[in-house]
């Protein structure tokens, strides 16, 4: 899109999610290039050259697009397994068949992940993706090629595991890297692909899987490498009680102490799960600016708690949203996120004050956005930000009748988008991805699905 070129939007509801919660009832954007040029009240401003475009958008709610923050794509092929356990026995119970993933299978994968996402309201998604079997292809750069053509912004966090089962892992020894395997292919992937510059497409993090499958010299070089590269850290922290025990029973200590000792608290740090978390822990993240992940449906689906996210938020800890791999996440939507971070939240100790369906908003958008360190270009909309936002319809039978537009995107149905833009650009209509085909992606997946698991099971 030429710089000079316009995108009018007017008659909307606007939920802007900036620093003070600035809202209007009836109110217009216009996007110039990829950014956002005004957003205010009423209709646009009369005059405006160059508009190629106006969208009579009556009857929607206008967002930030949401921001994802934590998932595993390759794990759309293994939805639907061992639905009845907890993470450890999950984990075990599905290693085997993760171990056989290919550069095909993890590209079809990515691309029914994105997809799913896409089309429900996503604009900016992130994978952690750990699983490097020997001899299997480019998979970092076949889940980057999908991110491209779905038309999302996109950080992946480069994974890692070198604690086979023969040191006391869970995955197969095969299906991890030996420590400098792990970090000289985290860095080269870094330096092919990772853009700095504002309105990056594609940006990579260094991402140790977890305590319990890397060794503490991977996560000591891993912090060192990501500082010196210029990248972020990203990796999981306290999701179960079996990993607190773990911590304390391999390294003398709990998990938020182990990460200080290893270099993985800071600014430039954020963890998936945090359910387990103290207070000294919860001050610890806020003290460093650590920022949290927060999966509700992933932590309900394997029994492993409620965050403390009120608490978090409360202490000032930078908390977004993830989906979580869709195996443990069968749905694979963030917008269905916003409702369940909101309603697990108030079956803990704050009962009905836990959340406000803003505050789950922003956990979805600007939360986002402050955990994986783009803050100043996406999550809120504002102008100079980037033109990344969705238009939610909310005068269909599921929301018409709920006075507040932020209410019914939250607590009702989920809303169907009409339009959603990356960087000024379309990439849904109507409810269907415009650089993909929804029933070829369908078809791909259900394949590889099957694939996956007769390889799996001749293994």
């Amino acid at each position: 899109m030429a710089a000079a070129e316009r995108i009018v939007i007017e008659n909307c509801a606007i939920a802007t999610v900036d620093a003070d919660g600035t809202e209007y009832a009836s109110g217009h954007l216009v996007l110039a290039g990829d950014r956002i040029e005004s957003v205010g009240a009423g209709p646009a401003p009369e005059g405006l050259s160059d508009v190629t475009r106006r969208i009579d958008a009556t009857g929607h709610l206008a967002t930030p697009g949401l921001v994802n923050t934590h998932h595993h794509f390759y794990q759309w092929l293994t939805r639907g397994l061992a639905t009845d356990h907890n993470l450890f026995d999950w984990l075990v119970a599905l290693y085997p068949t993760w171990a056989r993933l290919d550069e095909d299978m993890v590209y079809t994968a990515a691309q029914g992940s994105l997809a799913m996402m896409a089309r429900g309201g996503v604009t900016t998604a992130m994978d952690h993706h750990y699983v490097y079997p020997r001899g299997t292809g480019d998979l970092s750069g076949a889940i980057i090629r999908a991110a491209r053509e779905t038309g999302v912004r996109f950080t992946l966090a480069r994974g890692s595991m070198d604690r086979g089962e023969s040191d006391g892992g869970l995955p197969p020894d095969f299906a991890v890297e030996t420590l400098d395997d792990a970090l000289a292919a985290t860095e080269a992937t870094v330096r092919e692909h990772h853009d700095s510059s504002f309105g990056a497409l594609t940006q990579i993090a260094v991402a140790p899987c977890s305590p319990f499958s890397v060794s503490t010299e991977l996560m000591r070089r891993g912090a060192e490498l990501a500082r010196s590269l210029g990248v972020r850290l990203h990796t999981h922290g306290s999701e179960t009680v079996e990993e607190e025990k773990f911590c304390h029973e391999l390294f003398g200590m709990g998990p938020t102490d182990y990460f200080e000792s290893t270099g993985w608290l800071g600014e430039d740090v954020w963890m998936a799960h945090c359910v387990h978390m103290n207070d000294s822990d919860i001050a610890a993240f806020a003290r460093t600016g650590t920022g949290v992940a927060h999966c509700p449906s992933s932590n309900a689906r394997l029994a492993a708690g409620i965050a403390r996210v009120p608490d978090m938020l409360r202490a000032g800890v930078p908390v977004g949203l993830g989906v979580d791999g869709t195996a443990s996440n069968e749905s694979g939507e963030l917008h269905t996120e916003l409702r369940n971070a909101l309603l697990v939240n108030r079956l803990g100790p704050h009962r009905e004050s836990a959340l406000t369906a803003r505050q789950a908003l922003r956990l979805g958008t600007f939360g986002g956005a402050q955990v994986l360190g783009r803050a100043g270009e996406i999550g809120s909309l504002e102008p100079g930000k980037l033109a990344d936002l969705v238009l939610w319809r909310m005068d269909t039978l599921a929301h018409a009748s709920i006075a507040d537009p932020v209410a019914a995107l939250v607590l009702g149905a989920a809303a169907p988008v009409t339009a959603s833009f990356v960087g000024g650009r379309q990439i849904v209509a109507d409810g269907r991805l415009l650089h993909m085909d929804e029933e070829a992606v369908a078809r791909a997946t259900r394949a590889e699905a099957r694939r996956l698991a007769r390889i799996a099971g001749q293994a």
